[in-house]
């Protein structure tokens, strides 16, 4: 296990104050702080490497390049996929998967084929695929699940007919925090010769991803939700599905070679990056994985697994208050030592409510203690009407987040609820 007092120096955002009170960071599955690693990393680069990769001949552009297709080959060794090829920078989770819902859509689906996706799904794996069902008449299918917040793995096999084209599901849940299982979800769309698309948004930055071993078609993630910049993505996808899918948009880096009567396209990824890619975030976000990987992936999942548990037990204890998600299997099964995070486990997340107290009243007050946690529906609209409610608090964790901070949190919580 690391130091946590020396990570936490590595963030000087955490030291600062609010409203007059020492910052207590829960807001992390929204976006994660970034060490001075990070940010010293990008500083250099725009300070002595600056300049437009791909086809510059001259030093700056050479050393540019150099750095961004380092940072490729980062993220294809974090997720263990074959090559690099299959590494598509984006600006996120969302654009990725509006390039795969686009793109999939409009080469291998016609009106009435199906998309299968959960309830529990961020609005980014909803609306691409709403949009391509406006343009091209295709159909959503909805994962149902059980009442603690587990999929519905019985139902999710009765949906396969001969009009489904793709699966696309969240690995972790940023509502309820979730494990689902996604390789025994990518088995059985396997098993009817579907391809699964994963949005790895709340798992990356949580636990170790292998991509052969998960054997995913594509997989999406973001760099901000890793310690990493803001505008930068990961596209993963397997080699023969990035050959066969059409650009995502047109113009430089993406073209083999342009006349007015054709224009022919790189090769992958290339082929769906088009315009100036956002070098000196990709060096980001590869300082980031390095930075991670330093302090061991187990290291970082033990001890976000721990906080979850903690804070769960913790505050389960306060009057009123209702939790959200499969709180009994994390429980158990970190009693017992069982690897984690199982599938159905309950992964650095925790959503609630207390009382009939506004969880915007709870999210306002909160922060005059200076505690910053997530209120709202958490883009996951569909979810907040499965659970019958508007929106909750969500208190999310990270590698440098403490199990003093949550007894803060309980304490502010407490506080809050003797308000009402």
């Amino acid at each position: 296990m690391y130091d946590i007092n020396k990570v936490r120096a590595d963030f000087p955002i955490l030291s600062r104050q609010v409203h007059g009170k020492p910052l207590v960071y829960l807001d992390n599955a929204a976006t994660t702080q970034k060490p001075l690693c990070v940010l010293d990393a990008m500083r250099e680069e725009y300070l002595n490497a600056n300049a437009n990769v791909h086809r510059g001949v001259h030093y700056l552009s050479v050393q540019a390049t150099e750095l961004h297709e380092q940072a490729r080959e980062t993220v294809r060794k974090f997720i263990n996929a074959k090559r690099t090829t299959e590494i598509v920078f984006t600006r996120g989770t969302t654009e990725g998967l509006n390039l795969v819902a686009a793109t999939f859509s409009q080469a291998f689906m016609q009106a009435g084929d199906e998309v299968i996706v959960s309830v529990m799904e961020h609005h980014s794996n909803i609306v691409p695929w709403q949009l391509a069902a406006m343009q091209r008449g295709i159909k959503l299918r909805v994962i149902p699940m059980s009442d603690d917040g587990v999929l519905d793995i019985e139902a999710y096999k009765k949906l396969f007919n001969e009009k489904t084209k793709m699966v696309s599901v969240a690995h972790v849940s940023n509502v309820l925090g979730t494990v689902n299982p996604v390789a025994e979800i990518i088995k059985i769309a396997h098993a009817h010769d579907v391809p699964v698309m994963v949005d790895g948004a709340q798992s990356a930055p949580h636990f170790a991803i292998d991509v052969q071993k998960l054997d995913c078609d594509f997989l999406v993630f973001s760099g901000h939700k890793m310690y990493g910049p803001t505008g930068i993505g990961v596209l993963y996808g397997k080699e023969e599905w990035l050959e066969k899918l059409p650009p995502y948009q047109g113009g430089g880096e993406m073209i083999e070679h342009v006349s007015f009567e054709k224009t022919t396209f790189e090769q992958p990824p290339l082929k769906f990056e088009a315009g100036t890619p956002d070098y000196i975030a990709s060096h980001g976000l590869a300082t980031a994985i390095n930075y991670m990987e330093s302090l061991g992936l187990e290291n970082i999942e033990a001890h976000e697994q721990e906080l979850t548990k903690y804070a769960i037990e913790r505050l389960g204890k306060i009057e009123g208050m209702k939790i959200y998600g499969p709180t009994a299997s994390l429980l158990s099964s970190a009693s017992q030592k069982a690897p984690l995070p199982a599938a159905n486990s309950h992964d650095a997340v925790v959503s609630f409510n207390v009382g009939q107290i506004h969880h915007m009243d709870m999210g306002t007050l909160l922060d005059q203690l200076g505690i910053a946690v997530r209120t709202g529906h958490h883009c996951a609209q569909p979810l907040m009407d499965r659970l019958g409610v508007l929106g909750t608090v969500r208190a999310s964790f990270a590698l440098y987040n403490t199990k003093e901070e949550i007894d803060i949190l309980a304490d502010g919580i407490e506080r809050v609820r003797k308000m009402f």
